[in-house]
């Protein structure tokens, strides 16, 4: 079975076939780094980075670029917080969200653009666009003209007539067509566009907006407009045209559609093969969001469940399908990763005994590698299905719990190739981190932190807060930053 995707642009299934067939050329739309990195976040970058691992197994050199938007108006808004400009802002949350990454045990992109770093290319791009009858200039702002690009809408199976104003009431009057959006963005920042992502704490919004970053243009003085950013980024790291474009599926419009407008429009060429996105997350009924408060950050899913329960949760549901935090499919994370973990040890431990044989065979274990092996490729090549991957190899470990239960002598060479799957798939594929103990002890030491804390909570219960805040300081000294709230305490690792 050849591995094939399900396609946003065509609304199909189609098989894979990549420009050049040796290589896949891939751009995942990253972060905007104006607040902690939660699940909902998590789950596209692993989804991404499993998609990365997979081609990577089939034999493709990938080239896989995730970029970081450091120029908006969400990170002005969190000056005074985290830093003292919008700079400073950034380069905070860019630090946290690689750290993030980095205790998911994601693969490292080709490169991370952004946005600050590509200002001289987006003009150049923003100039194409005007030199070619596509954007036109108003009171210093760029705005793309839907009605000259036919097939606007294409990805979102919108009619243009029928499409809602884009962009702020400000740049209404600008505009020839309601549906134009902005290439470049006259100015700076006005206090107006910061003032519903402001948090207590924030700096006053007129002194926020100070340290917005502005650059000298064509035009005159501005900012990059969203959309022209990921085209122009992907074009530097990548080509003009690529195989596979992936984001999260509230970008479809107007991210997605509004980049493919303009990077067609500027290089005549289809700007990428096949579009794929990734499901959100929910919880209680609602996408887990940060506007709408309703997130887990990656640090504290990290730090209470480890990174294996992480992965294995973000991986149960298939990308394409909806998934959902809550305590159920946690637990059941949990479950499939303790199975795998010890299946995997179990097989380890066996065949590295004195009681594994070269001439003893257990044709059902060997049997259940091939299984495991062909059902792995073909959930994998079915679009990406992680959760059927995933029983594959939970099938592989009760294959194994039953060959060392059932029998004295071991087969070696069954349990050897055993071993070797797992690590192969379960590891390099999926990026589990099999016989790794760290993950282990993370997971024992939140779990000690949580005894702390009832008794803490009993401590105050029974009126002695003295000894409560005690236990508060001490653990603050252990590096676990506890927070209260209504709904109990909180704590994360730092």
């Amino acid at each position: 079975m050849t591995l094939r995707v399900t396609n946003t642009l065509t609304g199909e299934r189609e098989p894979f076939e990549p420009r050049d067939p040796d290589s896949v050329l891939l751009y995942y739309c990253g972060l905007t780094v104006s607040d902690p990195a939660h699940l909902g976040h998590a789950r596209g970058w692993v989804h991404v980075d499993v998609m990365h691992r997979w081609l990577e197994h089939l034999g493709y050199d990938v080239r896989h670029v995730e970029n970081f938007t450091d120029v908006n108006e969400k990170i002005v808004a969190r000056v005074g917080e985290v830093g003292d400009s919008e700079a400073d802002v950034a380069k905070h949350y860019i630090r946290t969200v690689l750290r993030d990454m980095r205790s998911l045990n994601l693969e490292r992109t080709e490169v991370y653009p952004r946005v600050s770093e590509h200002v001289p290319e987006i003009i150049d791009l923003v100039e194409t666009l005007v030199e070619k009858g596509y954007a036109y200039e108003s009171n210093g702002s760029v705005y793309f003209d839907v009605s000259e690009f036919d097939d606007y809408g294409k990805l979102s199976n919108q009619d243009v007539s029928e499409i809602e104003t884009q962009g702020d009431a400000a740049e209404r009057s600008e505009k020839r067509n309601p549906a134009d959006f902005a290439l470049w963005k006259a100015d700076g920042v006005d206090p107006e566009d910061i003032a519903e992502h402001r948090h207590d704490g924030a700096a006053p919004a007129e002194e926020a907006c100070a340290t917005a970053q502005t650059w000298d243009a064509p035009w005159g003085k501005g900012r990059p407009g969203w959309h022209i950013e990921c085209s122009a980024m992907s074009m530097t790291h990548l080509d003009d045209s690529i195989d596979v474009h992936v984001g999260g599926q509230d970008l479809v419009f107007p991210h997605h559609e509004n980049e493919i407008a303009q990077s067609e429009a500027a290089t005549g060429q289809q700007f990428a093969k096949y579009w794929m996105h990734v499901r959100l997350l929910e919880t209680k009924g609602e996408k887990m969001s940060s506007s709408l408060g309703n997130f887990f950050t990656v640090e504290n899913a990290v730090a209470e469940f480890g990174p294996n329960v992480v992965r294995t949760f973000l991986l149960q549901t298939a990308y394409s399908n909806a998934a959902v935090f809550g305590e159920d499919t946690i637990e059941e994370a949990t479950e499939r990763w303790n199975r795998l973990e010890r299946g995997y040890e179990r097989a380890v431990e066996a065949c590295d005994s004195p009681d594994a044989y070269t001439k003893v065979t257990d044709e059902a274990l060997r049997d259940a590698v091939t299984t495991a092996r062909e059902s792995f490729t073909d959930a994998m090549n079915d679009d990406f299905d992680t959760r059927g991957a995933q029983t594959a190899l939970l099938e592989l470990t009760s294959a194994i719990n039953r060959h060392v239960d059932d029998h004295d002598a071991y087969d070696y060479c069954g349990l050897r190739e055993s071993i070797e799957t797992l690590e192969e798939l379960g590891g390099g594929v999926l990026g589990l981190e099999l016989g790794d103990s760290d993950a282990g002890e993370v997971t024992v030491a939140a779990d000690l932190v949580e005894l702390v804390l009832d008794v803490r909570q009993a401590e105050r219960e029974a009126g002695n807060y003295e000894r409560a805040d005690e236990l508060r300081d001490e653990l603050e000294a252990l590096g676990v930053t506890v927070e209260d709230s209504d709904d109990g305490p909180s704590f994360r690792f730092e």
